[in-house]
Order: C-alpha cells, then structure tokens, then sequence
C-alpha cells in the first residue's frame, strides 16, 4: 500500500510538472500570436486609414478634372458658337472676337467637310488625314459627339463643321479612368492579404473582390454571408469615385490573422493530444510487461509445485495398502486434489483458456461448499439467483479459473470481516450480461482505493502479497472479457463487488 501511496505521490507530482510545462507553453505561444496578431490588426489599420486618405485623394482628384472638364466643354461649346455666328447673314457686329476664338484654337479637333461629307480641311487631328477623303466610318463615328456646325457659302454651297472633345478632355476622361482603376486594383490586391468585397451604394451588389478563395468568390450566399461577417468587424469604407456614385469597401481580418487565432487552441489540441499517445504506448508497454511477468511466475509456480505433488501422489498410492490410515488418507487425497486444481490453474495463465457453456449458479455453489468447510463457523453464506431457470443459465466460462476469482472475491472478504459476518452473492441479467454481485459485512474500502485494490501488491493487511484481486480481474477482463469492480462500499459497513460476463 505505501508503494502505491508513492506511486500516486509521484504521478500527482508528474502531473503538476507536466501541466506547468504545458501552460507555460501555451502562455508564452499565445503571447507570441498576440504579439503578432496585434501587429497584423496594425497593419490592417493602416491599410484602412491608407484607404480612406487614397479615396479622399481620389475624390479631389475627380472633382478637380470635373471642373477642367466643364471649362474644357464650355470651350468646345464657344468655338461651336463662334462658327455660327461668323456663318449668319448680314451680321452687322464686329466679328474680330469671334474670328479670334477660332484662330486661338488649339486644343479642340476640327474637320470640315462639303455636303457629301469629302473632306476639305482639319484642325488639331491626331490622324494623318492625307488619305482620308471622305468623313466615314470610326473616323465619322468619333466626330458624332456633338452635332456639326452647318456654314453657307457662295452659290448655296453649304460646309460642315465636324468637332468633339478636346485632347486635353479626353486625355484627362482617361487619366481619371486609369487613377480609378489603379485605386481599385490597389485595394483589392492589397499587400496585408486582406480580404475585401466592393459593392455599389445599396451595400447589397458586389461590383469587385479581393483575397477570397477563387471557388468560394462566385458563390453568391458564402459573399452574402461574408459581407455580414465583414461589416460586423469592421465599419465600410466609403468611397466616392467618378460620376458621383459612392461605393462601399467590406473588410476583414486577413488570412494571417485567422490563423493566428487558431493556433493556441491547435497548440493545445496537439500538446494533449501528443500526451496521451505517450501515455497509452507507456501504459500499454507495462501492461504487456505486467503480463508477461505474471504469466511467467504463474508457470514458474506450476513448475515448482508440480514436482513434489508427482512424489506425494505416488506416496499416497504406496500408502493405500495400510488399513489403519485408510480415514486419514481420504482426507490427505482431497488436499492433494485441491494442490492439483492449483497447478492446473496457475499452468493456466498466460494461454488461452478453453470456455465453455457452463452453469454459473453450479460452478458458485461448489465453490462455496468449499469455502464453509475452511472458514470460521461464525461466517454465513448466502447464494441467491434472480435470473431465470438459475440451475440451467450457461455462459462461457473456465470452471477452475472463475472459481479462482469467486476464492479469491470471498477470502477478500473474509479477512475484511475478521472471520466474522456474512457473504452474500446474488446473481442477475440483462438482455446481454449477468451480473454477479459479491457482498460482505466487513470493513470497506475508501472511494479512493476502489481501483487500488486491483492493483498487484496493494493490501491493507499486515500480511499477504496483494495479489487474490489482481489474479481475478486478469482473469475476468483477459480470459473472460468480462469486468470487476467495487460497486459500493461503505466504511466500517461493507463492500459489494460486481462481476459482469457475457451470456
């Protein structure tokens, strides 16, 4: 018993060490991914704040090419207007300004063209007009824009002006275009790998995406779901680009970062995980070994016993021819019988037992009849089946060996109880098992050594080896697959244990 109080020392010490490692690690990893995880949320603070001062860039930026627009457009509509005035008739005001507008011009393309659309001249045209003759085609459709100035000339002859936006508009359409696009692609494939879902202003439509699994990012319901996750994080981006539509940026941590998150609890998941692989090969290492040794020592004892047992039974038949110890030697051969049940049992251990369907209640009741015999006369025994036609229920059993266990269970109880008390075993069933059930008036056992007590070499007595309980849950739970138990016990009142075999 003090080995295993020990015993139990050193795994409660083992186990406080162990934990202390173990919290410890995941104290200093989980400060680590903290650490970390707070420099990502920093990182993507910045991104988000970067974001917003590049939008608001963004929108001056628009408003200030909308305004050279407008001034741009408020040209082409005076050049426009300086052409149909010069072309009225009998216009009596000084035409010099007019004349002026268009000499100045230099910015806005021009084409003029007969009635049949041959062209007669240009102004600012990036095409080398030289062989085009006639206004048609691509070339006609970029003069469309705005419709042409009609001119009278000589005879009726009538001339048409062709005009449209100037390369300082268009060229600035384009560079809004271009720093629109550049700031969207910048958002979506931003370096913090966050991830990032564009919608129009009803924060519903999805316009663009960015940093989301390509097979999950046509998948309209994982979008819908995530642009909730998103904006329960974190506040939408609102933007405002070309034409006055706003739209609104949805974000979330980055990959990173939800990885980090999870990575205590992995830590924690294989640290435990890695423990208890160790200790089933380390308990299954020394069970094996336990095994090993026991059957070892059971045969060992076979061996040892058998010897002698060989020269007393040719004793006895040498003996036979003496009628004064005829009494003497009856009584002499039973406890030779019983030394043979007990070689053949211990030569039993460590090989698989042959089972058979046998009657339980049968095989208790022999062993109580031979217990009465070697116990105090002060000790009761009490044998009650609560199972059906109990004379005639078999279950696979070895006789000797399950005997032993019933011995064992019983002396068990008799040295609880000082040789004086009562021994009740009552068996029952279920569906799938029988139970028998092995009570006495003894001391008890403490809640806390109700697993001790099978444990080899665990005794409260003075005397003994600790090995009766032992034996029988091996040869219960290895040969039978069955289980033993202390099912309850109370101090100073008694105990019950519990076998439970398979029909």
């Amino acid at each position: 018993m003090d080995f295993y109080t020990q015993q139990n020392k050193w795994k409660l010490i083992l186990s406080l060490l162990g934990v202390i490692l173990i919290l410890s690690s995941l104290w200093y990893s989980n400060l680590l991914v903290n650490n970390v995880r707070e420099r990502e949320r920093e990182n993507i603070r910045l991104w988000a704040r970067a974001v917003h001062k590049r939008a608001d860039l963004v929108k001056t930026t628009d408003l200030l090419f909308s305004q050279l627009q407008v001034e741009e457009r408020k040209k082409v509509a005076l050049l426009a207007e300086a052409h149909k005035r010069i072309n009225k008739k009998d216009l009596d005001e000084d035409l010099t300004f007019y004349f002026d507008i268009i000499t100045s011009n230099t910015t806005i393309p021009v084409i003029q063209t007969n009635r049949n659309k041959e062209i007669l001249g240009s102004m600012n045209v990036e095409d080398n007009l030289d062989s085009i003759k006639i206004l048609n085609g691509d070339l006609l459709a970029s003069f469309s824009q705005y419709p042409p100035v009609e001119m009278d000339y000589f005879n009726n002859e009538k001339f048409y002006l062709y005009y449209k936006d100037s390369r300082i508009f268009t060229e600035t359409q384009k560079m809004l275009e271009d720093l629109n696009r550049s700031f969207i692609n910048e958002v979506l494939t931003n370096t913090s790998s966050v991830p990032v879902i564009i919608t129009d202003s009803s924060r519903k439509a999805v316009l663009y995406t960015g940093n989301i699994a390509s097979k999950k990012d046509s998948d309209s319901l994982y979008i819908q779901h995530l642009l909730i996750k998103m904006q329960n994080r974190n506040t939408p981006i609102e933007i405002e680009l070309g034409g006055g539509q706003k739209q609104y940026i949805f974000y979330s941590d980055s990959a990173l970062l939800t990885q980090l998150t999870y990575y205590p609890i992995i830590i924690f998941i294989a640290i435990g995980l890695l423990l208890m692989f160790a200790y089933l090969a380390f308990h299954t290492a020394q069970t094996s070994a336990q095994n090993k040794l026991w059957a070892g020592l059971a045969k060992e004892t076979a061996h040892q016993i058998g010897t002698p047992l060989s020269s007393m039974l040719a004793w006895v038949e040498l003996l036979r021819s003496n009628e004064s110890i005829q009494a003497h030697l009856v009584e002499f051969e039973k406890d030779l019988n019983r030394l043979e049940i007990i070689s053949d049992r211990f030569s039993k251990i460590g090989s698989t037992p042959k089972l058979e369907y046998l009657p339980i209640y049968e095989v208790i009741s022999e062993v109580i009849t031979y217990l009465k015999t070697r116990s105090s006369k002060k000790v009761n025994y009490y044998l009650r089946a609560d199972i059906k036609d109990s004379t005639k229920a078999k279950i696979p059993l070895n006789a000797q060996l399950f005997a032993w266990v019933i011995e064992n269970v019983c002396k068990n109880a008799l040295d609880a109880m000082s040789g004086n008390g009562s021994i009740e075993i009552v068996l029952s069933e279920d569906e799938k098992h029988v139970f028998v059930d092995i009570s006495d008036t003894g001391k008890g056992i403490p809640k806390s050594n109700f697993k001790n007590v099978f444990r080899p070499g665990f005794t409260s007595k003075k005397r003994g080896w600790g090995l009766g309980l032992s034996l029988a849950q091996r040869i219960i739970q290895h040969y039978h697959k069955g289980k033993i138990f202390v099912k309850n016990s109370v101090i100073n009142q008694g105990s019950t244990f519990r076998i439970m075999l398979k029909k």
